[in-house]
């Protein structure tokens, strides 16, 4: 739900359903398994391969969480639930109390794909993706704003309040 403010608009995005993450489960299932091999390794292989077996166990647990992390660090700025301040330039991000400032840059582009935001620098890398708008016009009138434009007559269905974050 968009509302206009003296300044800008207060949007409340609509939560998204988060993505299904099994890796943990997987990870388990996988050092459950490789565990039991690396036991199996231990009484029945000499001494050397049983080590060799360890050491093949701990890699592919670190290799493991390796891609974790990047995967991890490839979702921050996204953008999806709780309330968004957008005025000229600026963000303020509200989820469940903890407030997000995002300042834009001059060389800073927001794009918009289908009813979705995306902030991208001037190497055009992404910085934050918003999605989780009730409708287009809402993101479409977000852009409008952070770009300082007036909003026009294509959002008509906006409801006017006076709430500053």
């Amino acid at each position: 739900m968009l509302k206009l403010t003296d300044d800008g608009a207060k949007i409340t995005l609509q939560d998204q359903p988060p993505m299904a993450d099994n890796g943990l489960f997987w990870f388990g299932a996988a050092l459950l398994v490789g565990a039991v091999a690396v036991a199996m390794a231990m009484s029945l292989l000499s001494e050397r391969l049983a080590i060799g077996a360890l050491a093949l166990l701990i890699i592919g647990s670190f290799i493991f969480n390796k891609q974790r992390q990047q995967r991890k660090k490839s979702m921050s700025g996204v953008i999806n639930s709780g309330i968004l301040w957008v005025r000229v330039g600026e963000l303020v991000h509200d989820n469940h109390g903890k407030r997000a400032h995002i300042q834009l840059l001059d060389g800073d582009k927001v794009n918009l794909i289908g009813a979705q935001l995306q902030i991208v620098d001037s190497d055009n890398a992404r910085k934050y993706h918003v999605s989780g708008f009730d409708t287009a016009q809402e993101a479409t009138a977000a852009k409008a704003i952070l770009q300082g434009q007036a909003l026009g007559k294509r959002h008509v269905n906006i409801k006017m309040d006076d709430d500053t974050p």
